[in-house]
């Protein structure tokens, strides 16, 4: 890779591209596109980077101190650029991050999974700083990039970045889970937001045998999974295996109103069950990104898992129903048995439990052996074999 004047200056850019070829990230085939497109063309100003040594999100601002800017610019780190859908104001983070440019590693693992190459017509959803969409256009050609942006000042400041950057991306305002039916049919399609389903437009717009590839949740955690799909030949159906975990801002019309603990269970004032911790434990020690959280999120459907920080030795493990007010919290404590409180029409617990009996019964599969169906009548997950859905 070619330096420029700048990054000799800040060569945190070039130590990332090589960490990215020696992880097989970056491949051969975006290694020009990494080395002429750089991110810190795309970003603002003001960037709040997720700061690996203090696990925070901090401000940075480039009229401030631009060499700390280009460092994070330039770094394997996701940076958030709005907060609060436009409303947040100041310097402080906001409530909710609503746009932001990925991290380089997993741009790139997405771009290499979307197989494109010279000519293939692409279309991406979720435009944010228009980083994505130009690495795209420097791979398929510019005219061949369709890019949907929901958010107007978000779509409006990416079309200016591209223009800046000579990228003549057409960028328009509007749904991403509508696609953009003007400009198809596509090759490629391209999600840079996580969904809650996997909306049939995106199937019916790319052509048969083209590829979507997705971030997809089931909002047990806010952790999402990747997934390749296929359209299948009759343009009807599309299908494929999820690759690995993720994490994305969500589509805007997928997200999911957050859990109001005490409209669910503001008082355990009944005995608790006890049993053996070790289901409750495995689940705990799983962290984030864990297969067996992927799993029981398919398993144990409009349920989310809200895990308490351990304190003095205890942790509560709380899950709540999504479609009443069910709920189940289970009480660890190292050396004790767990201790289970259960309400409402649904026995989360029992559901989780069981969740996590069946994922140890198979193997404790891994996200590659889970997959995903997606047809006009919806959708459905399954595990080693299409035909059989979980």
């Amino acid at each position: 890779m070619k330096e420029t004047e700048e990054e000799k200056a800040c060569p945190t850019r070039k130590e990332v591209g090589f960490a990215l070829v020696s992880a097989g990230v970056l491949t051969s085939e975006w290694l020009n596109a990494y080395a002429l497109v750089p991110r810190r063309a795309f970003l603002p100003d003001d960037i709040w980077p997720f700061d690996m040594k203090t696990g925070q999100v901090v401000h940075v601002s480039r009229a401030d101190d631009e060499r700390r800017w280009q460092e994070y610019a330039d770094a394997d780190l996701p940076v958030v650029t709005q907060w609060d859908d436009g409303e947040h104001e100041g310097h402080r983070p906001g409530r909710l991050p609503t746009s932001s440019a990925s991290m380089p590693s997993l741009v790139f693992q997405m771009l290499d999974l979307l197989t494109v190459d010279e000519g293939s017509k692409v279309l991406e959803i979720g435009t944010g700083t228009g980083w994505n969409a130009a690495l795209l256009a420097h791979r398929a050609g510019e005219e061949n990039v369709v890019s949907v942006e929901v958010d107007r000042s978000v779509a409006d400041q990416a079309k200016r970045a591209l223009d800046r950057f000579g990228a003549l991306v057409e960028v328009v305002h509007g749904d991403g889970s509508r696609g953009a039916p003007d400009h198809a049919p596509y090759d490629r399609t391209l999600a840079t937001c996580g969904v809650r389903q996997i909306p049939f437009d995106w199937v019916t717009q790319t052509r048969p045998l083209g590829v979507i590839v997705a971030p997809w949740g089931t909002g047990f955690t806010h952790d999402d999974a990747l997934v390749r799909l296929q359209v299948q030949p009759n343009g009807q159906i599309a299908q494929g295996n999820f690759v690995g975990p993720a994490e994305f801002m969500k589509l805007r019309s997928h997200r999911i109103t957050p859990v109001s603990h005490e409209e669910y269970a503001p008082h355990t004032d009944f005995p608790a069950v006890e049993e053996s911790p070790e289901a409750a434990s495995e689940i705990a020690s799983g962290g984030r990104f864990s297969p067996l959280n992927f799993a029981l999120g398919l398993r144990v459907p409009d349920c989310t898992f809200h895990p308490a920080e351990a304190r003095d030795g205890a942790r509560p493990l709380w899950f709540y129903g999504r479609d009443d007010r069910s709920w189940a919290c289970v009480f660890l404590r190292e050396g004790e048995n767990a201790k289970v409180w259960q309400h409402g029409p649904r026995r989360l617990w029992d559901e989780v439990r069981a969740a996590h009996t069946w994922w140890c019964a198979q193997g404790r599969p891994q996200w590659p052996r889970f997959g995903l169906t997606v047809g006009a009548a919806g959708e459905y997950t399954w595990l080693d074999e299409p035909g059989r859905p979980l």
